[in-house]
């Protein structure tokens, strides 16, 4: 069973409009969100997020509540798109260096953090503002299931979006800038410092003190004073959160990404550091 978490912005005659239409869906395990924007302009024109009531065991279950979603949506997803993106996001992906990158070795390149299944599919993406490659295995019962859907679509590891979105924003600081970007269940950090990719990992959190461990370990091995280093939150996180309040307890500067995107402005449930993968 899903429950609509928010819907925000939709235009009642879309599908009379005739703009260039961007079509945008992440997903995970604990949940599913998709936006329609104009490519010309990148305003988002209909945005909806689906948290789940339960984290879905398996891609299986997974595909099952997707379905149903998209049948919910399917005269504003019976559109025309001039470009579909399809982002999934988990932790089975791991940062290779370019030229370290062997296209016949990607197995190896996850066998030391991830169990791999002998009929699980690996892809990669290339990092744009990066000399990497993020190796990954996706969701294939699900992008074959798009595929009968849409037709041909770009699809991406979230933590390729959240690594080249991330340098960019930062190109102008030449500060260590400490990225947490959080999930119902999981949650990655980012360190970036003069345009270059200091660190990237996801990790599963259960309680706060998990995710204050992690936290605090980074730093450690990072050598970050949690005194001096700016930490910026970004994903499902407010101010009364948990996790938020008791990393607060520990490290001196702490705040949110700054994002203008006007979807948010008069939205007191979401917050322009939400969604930062998925919009454009």
């Amino acid at each position: 069973m899903t429950k609509t978490k928010v819907q925000k912005k939709t235009i009642n005659n879309i599908l009379k409009d005739h703009f260039r239409k961007a079509l945008s869906i992440q997903f995970s395990l604990d949940g599913f969100s998709f936006c329609i924007s104009n490519i010309t302009t990148n305003e988002v024109q209909h945005f909806s997020c689906y948290l789940f009531e339960n984290r879905k065991e398996t891609p299986e279950l997974l595909l099952n509540t997707i379905t149903s979603i998209v049948k919910e949506n399917k005269n504003i997803l019976a559109q025309t798109f001039e470009k579909i993106t399809v982002i999934h996001q988990n932790n089975l992906s791991s940062l290779v260096p370019s030229a370290l990158f062997n296209e016949n070795e990607l197995a190896t390149y996850l066998d030391y953090n991830i169990k791999i299944l002998q009929n699980d599919f690996i892809a990669f993406d290339d990092l744009t503002q990066l000399d990497i490659k993020n190796v990954y295995i996706p969701y294939v019962n699900i992008n074959n299931y798009f595929f009968q859907l849409f037709g041909e679509f770009e699809y991406k590891h979230h933590s390729t979006v959240l690594i080249d979105k991330l340098i960019l924003h930062t190109k102008n600081n030449t500060d260590k800038q400490f990225f947490v970007n959080v999930n119902t269940s999981t949650f990655d950090i980012v360190v970036i410092e003069q345009s270059k990719l200091l660190f990237y990992n996801s990790f599963t959190f259960v309680t706060k003190e998990d995710f204050i461990y992690y936290i605090l370990f980074t730093a450690e091995q990072l050598k970050l004073n949690p005194e001096e280093f700016l930490l910026y939150f970004l994903g499902d996180v407010t101010e009364i959160s948990e996790v938020y309040q008791l990393t607060y307890d520990y490290i001196r500067n702490v705040s949110f990404l700054k994002i203008e995107n006007p979807l948010f402005k008069n939205d007191k449930e979401l917050h322009q550091h939400s969604f930062y993968t998925l919009l454009p």
